[in-house]
């Protein structure tokens, strides 16, 4: 009997999508609650000083909404591992597994993201949808060319996060075509 194919990977960039860290303070989007982080990869300040926390805005309905959308769940965030600590409890979702990205700031000479060609490696040609809000017309013509399975590369602005429309793309994607045969 053959195995039912896998799901398709949603890859969840942390800030932009979930954390929409270009709003306004007094522009928070709505369901958006302010939390005080201090993650690992937080820099000491110059005299050697502790980091200080930073602000992360996050919406607790996001983590159920994700989980219904039907893919398994991947983080693809310059927090890596730290999501699981700091995003993952506050949102309600159980801890992911997250790509691995050697130097997240670097941008590539092809003007892709220093994630995009990490992603396809690791993806492995399974199917996937990213949201990031880093993705462009490079990163797509670089997943075009490279990754052999279908992929949704889908922009989320940074000062507005995951919004209804973004959702409801994501779940026709992962119940359609898309991400059963390349579109």
């Amino acid at each position: 009997m053959p195995r039912p194919p896998a799901s398709p990977f949603l890859l969840l960039d942390v800030d932009g999508p979930l954390n929409p860290f270009h709003a306004a303070p007094h522009d928070c989007p709505a369901g958006f609650a302010p939390h005080r982080m201090s993650p690992g990869w937080l820099l000491p300040g110059p005299d050697g000083a502790p980091a200080r926390p930073v602000e992360v805005r996050l919406d607790p309905s996001h983590g159920a909404r994700l989980l219904g959308l039907g893919y398994d769940l991947v983080w693809a965030t310059g927090w890596q591992a730290d999501a699981n600590t700091w995003i993952a409890p506050r949102i309600g979702l159980p801890p992911l597994p997250h790509v691995p990205f050697a130097d997240i700031r670097a941008w590539r000479p092809d003007g892709t993201c220093a994630k995009t060609w990490e992603i396809v490696s690791w993806a492995a040609g399974r199917p996937f949808a990213w949201v990031d809000d880093d993705i462009d017309e490079a990163d797509r013509a670089f997943v075009a060319a490279r990754h052999p399975g279908p992929a949704l590369l889908h922009r989320v602005h940074p000062a507005r996060g995951l919004r209804d429309e973004d959702f409801e793309l994501l779940a026709a994607w992962a119940a359609g075509p898309g991400a059963a045969v390349r579109g």
